[in-house]
């Protein structure tokens, strides 16, 4: 063979530097790297041979070729679709497919190009479960549609090595007259909720109005209901202190003409006076008058000379209990009983407040507990 190769004209060198060129394009095709995640298809002289596992691989060089899988999961989109569904509505939809090489060499020799088959395979499932199903479902149960596509796809994938792990449908929108009259009926819906939210606010605000007017009525009228009964009470004690008084004057001006009289007997000539009991009376009640004893006595309600009869009708016996249940009442914030009417009258009714037919039932408990109870204060209106 040196003999050809030097008729040519070539000499040891250029033959030399042929081999080396041949030998290292020889390596270069024998060593094949196949990386973690991916599988390699070697075929030799166009017949299958094996799977090239990751790692470093030797193989026949010039006649070998090798085909590579991933075998991580994939995305594939399927296009967006449109189909009629049962109910006769045109619809449009796209998804999204999730599959994974589990064997790839069924996914090299059962399927030309796997990703290619196994969108059309989606797009063809995807229209007909949308043309099985009603549009209201279509719109609502998406994943019983994801369900559904993902088992229609299952059995021939299972054939190509391939498993398709979810089907998700991204959209699903009917056709644009289908959507202006959806979009009428909810405006429709939506006013009329609004319509019979409006009703029931209102009727609720006139109710909490009418509750709060008759709170506010009988907060009121308990008031004026304790304020006459003081008034009352307090124009009786007067009446009777300027009856006392009345005779408390009455006896002041006999007092006064019985000691004129003595003054006339006095300047008499008579050096002897016999003064009757009841004159001596009288000297000791101008005597007590002058000195003011009286006025220190009658400084309280309770040094009257009240009958039994009158204290009770006046009740100074409870004079007292009167007396707290007064300051009590004159603590009572006024102000704030009107701003919870107020408020109840606004509707904003507070825990705070009770219910009116729990405020007159109460109302109405006390005052049988006080006819009922013989030794309750009586009241004057």
């Amino acid at each position: 063979m040196v003999l050809p190769l030097q008729f040519l004209g070539l000499g040891p060198a250029v033959i030399g530097l042929l081999f080396l060129i041949v030998a290292i394009v020889a390596v270069y095709q024998a060593i094949v790297i196949v990386d973690a995640y991916e599988k390699k298809a070697l075929t030799v002289f166009g017949e299958y041979r094996k799977l090239l596992e990751p790692g470093i691989n030797i193989v026949p060089p010039f006649v070998s070729r090798t085909y590579t899988f991933d075998m991580r999961t994939q995305t594939l989109d399927v296009p967006r679709q449109e189909a009629i569904t049962r109910d006769n509505s045109p619809v449009t939809a796209d998804a999204v497919v999730y599959i994974k090489v589990m064997d790839a060499k069924k996914a090299f020799l059962e399927v030309e190009d796997y990703k290619t088959a196994v969108s059309n395979l989606a797009q063809t499932t995807l229209r007909a479960v949308l043309g099985d199903m009603e549009l209201d479902d279509t719109l609502n149960k998406r994943q019983e549609i994801n369900a559904r596509i993902r088992k229609e796809l299952d059995e021939p994938t299972d054939e190509w090595g391939i498993r398709v792990e979810s089907v998700e449908v991204r959209e699903v929108n009917p056709s644009k007259d289908v959507q202006q009259a959806m979009e009428q009926q909810t405006s429709a819906e939506r006013r009329r909720r609004a319509m019979i939210l409006e009703a029931q606010g209102e009727r609720r605000s006139a109710v909490e109005s009418a509750e709060g007017e008759k709170q506010s009525n009988i907060i009121r009228a308990q008031g004026e209901k304790q304020s006459q009964i003081l008034e009352a009470q307090g124009d009786a004690i007067s009446t009777v202190l300027r009856a006392k008084s009345a005779e408390s004057m009455g006896e002041r001006a006999i007092i006064d003409k019985g000691m004129e009289t003595l003054e006339r007997i006095g300047q008499g000539d008579s050096t002897t006076f016999v003064l009757p009991q009841e004159l001596t009376s009288l000297v000791g009640r101008y005597g007590k008058q002058l000195t003011g004893s009286d006025v220190q006595d009658s400084e309280g309600l309770d040094s009257l000379d009240f009958d039994a009869e009158t204290r009770e009708m006046l009740g100074l016996d409870d004079i007292e209990d009167i007396l707290g249940e007064i300051d009590e009442a004159a603590q009572m914030d006024t102000e704030a009983l009107e701003q919870e009417a107020a408020a109840v009258k606004e509707g904003d009714i507070g825990g705070s407040i009770k219910p009116a037919d729990e405020v007159v039932a109460e109302a109405d408990d006390e005052e049988a507990v006080a006819s009922n109870d013989p030794e309750a204060e009586p009241e004057t209106e």
